[in-house]
């Protein structure tokens, strides 16, 4: 089944949070937090939706924002010790997000993140950060990955994240005109049951009425008919017919 268009939107700022996640970001950055919050907004969406993914599908997109909203946490805490600790206990994705990626960019961010806490660790405990030419490379290489794709993206997510808005406010809408239209209808029938019960009754008094209308009509003929013959027969006993 086709993506729909919510999904595809979940799916382009999931890949832009998890590219924000993977850089060394200030302590002031605060974009990564309110993007993995529209994060969870589309993920609620997208499961009320009739045609949502797969439930493997599903789980494998809240497990992603689980972790990156585990990642934020554990960035919080004081120490180092706390945040390695914290890390041991997050779930990268096990599937990349896009078909660019090799390795779920989860898996690396957990990786890097685990790199971090132990060297901060280790910096607590010797005083000195000690880095070997190997491990600056590979630092160096994965920074520039990271960095190709931060431009290309950042304008993209931006847009994502006014789309879900916008989704968000049409659903309230429509949901709105919807609930206006019920009570509308509802007030019509109200009204159509009253008018025909009202009706129902002006018919049964014109009937009534009419039915009083033709029995004086009938005592009326009556009287007249036998007012007729008993004046024939008076007639006829006060003038005898002639012989």
């Amino acid at each position: 089944m086709a993506a729909t268009r919510l999904e595809l939107n979940l799916m382009r700022l999931l890949s832009r949070c998890e590219a924000l996640a993977a850089e060394r970001r200030d302590p002031e950055e605060w974009r990564l937090e309110k993007y993995v919050a529209a994060l969870e907004d589309m993920l609620r969406e997208l499961k009320k939706q009739s045609s949502k993914p797969a439930p493997e599908l599903l789980n494998e997109y809240s497990r992603k924002v689980d972790f990156l909203k585990g990642l934020l946490e554990a960035e919080k805490l004081s120490s180092s010790t706390e945040k390695a600790l914290a890390n041991q206990f997050l779930a990268p994705g096990r599937t990349p997000t896009t078909a660019k990626e090799r390795t779920p960019a989860t898996k690396t961010v957990h990786l890097q993140t685990k790199a971090r806490c132990t060297g901060q660790m280790r910096s607590e405990l010797l005083g000195t950060v000690r880095l070997t030419s190997d491990e600056k490379q590979s630092a160096v290489e994965l920074d520039a990955v990271l960095q190709h794709h931060q431009d290309m993206q950042e304008k993209l997510a931006e847009e994502m994240l006014s789309l879900a808005r916008s989704l968000k406010n049409n659903t309230l809408a429509a949901q709105n005109v919807i609930k206006q239209d019920n009570q509308t209808l509802s007030h019509s029938l109200r009204m159509a049951d009253q008018n025909f019960e009202k009706l129902k009754d002006e018919s049964d008094r014109l009937e009534q009425h009419a039915k009083k209308s033709v029995n004086w009509l009938l005592w009326i003929m009556l009287i007249v008919v036998c007012f007729i013959f008993i004046s024939m027969i008076l007639f006829i006993r006060i003038f005898p017919k002639l012989k």
